[in-house]
C-alpha cells in the first residue's frame, strides 16, 4: 500500500536568481502532526504565482520517493531533502506511470482527486541548482502531479494511501504529460483524454486547441497558437501597384509578384512584414481580400513614425519592397455562431480582411461590424465596409465616433468613446467569436465587456511579456544592451523597432530581448513550454538545447537559441 511518508509546506518568499528578485513558494519543508487540507491548499502553505500553480484543481502537489532515488542516481546527487521538488507529498508508491487522473485516494481525513501532471517552470530548476530541470522531468516521464480537495480533512506523515476510485479511460499522469508535451500527439488519446471529468480546465483547453489544429499543420497548439507554415523563407521582393487613401491618416499600399504571378493567399487577419530601403523592418495587418492576386497593407502616418512616413510619402508605383511571408494567428476560425468585428483608428484593418472572407463565403453567421473612430475624416474603409455588410444577410453595423464633426450626422450611430458600457448597450451577442483589434487600452475595455464570448485580440507593437514569478520592470523603450556593442550578426525585433548586434558573450537570444528590454513571454527557459516561441522573419538559428517538441515550422524557441547569421524576429 502506498504511504505518506512526509507532509510539506511552505509560504512564498523572495529569492535572488539571476540578479533579479524572484516571487516563489517552491521550497517546502515537513511538518511534524496533523496538517488540515483544505479546497485551496495545505494550512501553512502558498503559492508565488496562482497562473501557474495552486488553485482549486491545483491544490496539492506530489512527488515520490522512487522519482527521488531516480534523480539521485541520475544526477549523481546525495543532497536531497523531502520538499526537494516543491511537492507537498512525498509519497511512496503512487509512480506517474501507474497514476492514472481521474484516480481518487483517502489520506487520513480527505479525499483527494488526481487532475493533471505538474507543469514545470524554470523555478524547480531554481530549486534544485539545475536549470535543465523543467526539461528533464518530461523527457523523463516524471512531473509528478496535483491532488484536487474533494473532501477537507486532516493528513499527517505516516497515513495510508488508499484508492476509492479509478479514473476513467485509464490514462496515467505519465500518459497525458507526453501528450501534450512530447512529440507524437495521438489524436485518439488527446480525445480519450477530454472524456476525463477530473482532468483541470487549463489541460482541457491545450488539448482541445490540439484538435483544433488541422492535421497538417506544425508546432503544438495545446502550448502555443500557431499559424500554418509561412509561404516562403526570409523575404522576397514585391513590387507596389498602387498607394490608396483611405482617411485622412491611412494610406493603403497594394503589392503583386514582380512576375505577374498570384501571391500565395494568406489567411484573414494575418500580417505581413515588409523591410524598407532604410532597413526598418516593420509588420502591417492585411485588409484586403483574402486568396486575391496581390496584397493590401494599410498603414497609419503616425506623428513620429520613420516607417509610416516613409510608406506615405516615398513610396510609388513600381517601387520594389521587401516582404516576409503573412504571418499570424489573429485569423478567422471556422463554425456558425455570431463573429463580432471590433475595431478602433487602424485597427480596422485585419477585422476588415476577416469581413472580406465572410462576404465572399456568402456566410449565413450573425456578423456585427462595431467600428469606433475619431470621426469621418478618420475612418477607413467606411464605404468598403458597407458594401461588404450588404453581402452579409445577417449582418449588423454600428459605427461610433469620439469627435464627430458637424457636417456628418448621418454618418455614425453614437458620439463618444467606445467604452464597456455603450457596448453593453448594443445587446450583442455573448456566445460567439470577437475579433478585436486597437490601441491596448482599447482592448482591455472591450475584453471585459465581452466576457461570455471568445475574444480574440490583435495588438499595434510589441505584445506584453511574460515573466512568471518577477515583477514586471518599469515600460521603457527598447534600446541597445548595456556595455560595448556585440560583434556578431545583427538580431533585428521586428515589433520593437530594434537592430543589435549579436553579443558573443549572450547565452541566448531570449537572454538578448532582456538585456534590451524587449517584451517577452517564458516560463521554463529549457525548451519545454513554448511560451517563448517567436517568429523567425529570416536568417537561421542554432540550438544550444534541443527542443522538447519543435515549434512550428517558421518559428523558434528563443530561450535556446543563438543566431547563426542575421536575422529578423518577430518581436
Amino acid at each position: 500500500m502506498a504511504t505518506l511518508r512526509s507532509v510539506n509546506v511552505g509560504l512564498p518568499k523572495d529569492v535572488l536568481w539571476r540578479g533579479r528578485t524572484v516571487h516563489t513558494g517552491i521550497w517546502k519543508a515537513p511538518v511534524d502532526g496533523a496538517v488540515m487540507a483544505r479546497r485551496l491548499n495545505l494550512d501553512g502553505d502558498g503559492q508565488g504565482d496562482l497562473g501557474g500553480h495552486g488553485g482549486e484543481m491545483r491544490a496539492v502537489f506530489v512527488y515520490q520517493l522512487d522519482s527521488y532515488r531516480y534523480w539521485q542516481q541520475f544526477l549523481s546527487r546525495d543532497d536531497f531533502v523531502p520538499g526537494q521538488f516543491g511537492e507537498n507529498f512525498t509519497v511512496d508508491g503512487l509512480a506517474d506511470d501507474e497514476v492514472r487522473v481521474g484516480d481518487r485516494y483517502r489520506i487520513g481525513g480527505a479525499l483527494f482527486e488526481v487532475t493533471q501532471p505538474r507543469v514545470t517552470c524554470y523555478r524547480v530548476g531554481i530549486r534544485m541548482d539545475d536549470p535543465r530541470m523543467p526539461a528533464l522531468l518530461v523527457q523523463h516521464h516524471r512531473p509528478g502531479f496535483y491532488f484536487r480537495v474533494l473532501s477537507e480533512g486532516e493528513v499527517r506523515a505516516g497515513d495510508d494511501i488508499v484508492k476509492v476510485a479509478d479514473g476513467p479511460e485509464a490514462l496515467t499522469v505519465a500518459e497525458v504529460d507526453a501528450l501534450l508535451y512530447l512529440p507524437g500527439h495521438s489524436r485518439e488519446r488527446i480525445e480519450q483524454a477530454l472524456r476525463i471529468p477530473a482532468l483541470s480546465p487549463g489541460w482541457q483547453g491545450s488539448f482541445r486547441a490540439m484538435l483544433d489544429e488541422p492535421a497538417s499543420s506544425s508546432g503544438n497548439a495545446g502550448l502555443v497558437a500557431a499559424s500554418p507554415p509561412p509561404a516562403w523563407a526570409g523575404f522576397r521582393p514585391l513590387r507596389v501597384t498602387a498607394v490608396e487613401p483611405e482617411s485622412s491618416t491611412i494610406a493603403s499600399i497594394r503589392l503583386a509578384d514582380p512576375d505577374g504571378t498570384a501571391l500565395p493567399a494568406a489567411l484573414p487577419g494575418q500580417f505581413l512584414t515588409v523591410r524598407l530601403k532604410s532597413g526598418l523592418v516593420r509588420s502591417y495587418s492585411l485588409s484586403g481580400a483574402p486568396g486575391g492576386p496581390e496584397y493590401r497593407i494599410s498603414v497609419k502616418q503616425e506623428p513620429h513614425g520613420r516607417a509610416s512616413a516613409y510608406l506615405h510619402t516615398g513610396v510609388r508605383s513600381g517601387d520594389l519592397i521587401d516582404a516576409a511571408a503573412p504571418r499570424g494567428t489573429f485569423v478567422l476560425t471556422p463554425g456558425d455562431g455570431p463573429v463580432l468585428l471590433v475595431s478602433a483608428g487602424v485597427g480596422a484593418t485585419p477585422v476588415l480582411a476577416i469581413l472580406h472572407a465572410l462576404a465572399d463565403q456568402a456566410s449565413t453567421r450573425e456578423v456585427w461590424w462595431v467600428q469606433a473612430a475619431r470621426n469621418g475624416g478618420e475612418q477607413p474603409f467606411a464605404a468598403e465596409a458597407r458594401a461588404l455588410l450588404a453581402r452579409l444577410p445577417n449582418a449588423h453595423s454600428y459605427v461610433c465616433f469620439s469627435h464627430p464633426r458637424p457636417q456628418e450626422p448621418g454618418d455614425y450611430d453614437f458620439a463618444g468613446r467606445l467604452s464597456a458600457g455603450s457596448l453593453h448597450a448594443l445587446n450583442l451577442p455573448q456566445d460567439g467569436d470577437a475579433y478585436v483589434c486597437g490601441p491596448a487600452g482599447f482592448l482591455s475595455d472591450v475584453t471585459a465587456a465581452l466576457a461570455g464570448c471568445r475574444v480574440h485580440t490583435e495588438i499595434f507593437g510589441a505584445a506584453p511579456g511574460l515573466t512568471p514569478g518577477i515583477e514586471a520592470k518599469p515600460t521603457r523603450p527598447p534600446h541597445p544592451p548595456a556595455g560595448e556593442p556585440g560583434t556578431g550578426p545583427a538580431v533585428s525585433f521586428a515589433r520593437s523597432d530594434l537592430t543589435v548586434p549579436w553579443p558573443r558573450e549572450s547565452a541566448s537570444l531570449l537572454d538578448l530581448a532582456e538585456a534590451c528590454d524587449v517584451p517577452v513571454r517564458w516560463s521554463c527557459r529549457v525548451g519545454v513550454c513554448h511560451n517563448c516561441e517567436s517568429g523567425l522573419l529570416s536568417g537561421e538559428v542554432t540550438y544550444t538545447t534541443d527542443p522538447v517538441d519543435p515549434p512550428a515550422e517558421g518559428n523558434v524557441l528563443i530561450c535556446s537559441t543563438r543566431p547563426e547569421g542575421d536575422i529578423v524576429l518577430d518581436l
